[in-house]
């Protein structure tokens, strides 16, 4: 499953937890996100070109509610691609579908005090 995945912890700011393989997942995510930067919650599908595959631009507000240090609520940006993509048609369906996929992750993560380097 190819997946990017950018979130803050409650300590530490927006960090790439997974970069889903690509080589430069901040480019890829840029893509997916501009225009919508400010949104709380994001569903954007992204039609592919030929110097970028098809995606879904998918930011989701923490389901338990956590907030950084901040009192800022812990947002989760991923940029899903095929195959998966072809599953997100909301951004309910991503919180169904991509939610369950890095909970556990997130819970072992989101206190320490750097996070670890991204993963695919």
């Amino acid at each position: 499953m190819t997946l990017i995945w950018a979130t803050r912890g409650r300590t530490w700011g927006f960090r790439f937890l997974r970069d889903g393989g690509i080589e430069e997942p901040l480019r890829v995510y840029d893509i997916a996100f501009s225009g919508v930067e400010e949104d709380s919650e994001v569903w954007r599908p992204i039609t592919g070109t030929r110097e970028q595959r098809e995606m879904v631009a998918l930011r989701l507000p923490d389901p338990l509610g956590r907030q950084d240090r901040a009192g800022r609520v812990i947002p989760h940006d991923f940029v899903v691609l095929p195959p998966l993509a072809d599953e997100i048609d909301s951004v309910e369906d991503g919180r169904h579908r991509i939610w369950p996929l890095v909970a556990d992750q997130f819970e072992r993560v989101w206190e320490l005090s750097e996070p670890p380097s991204p993963t695919d």
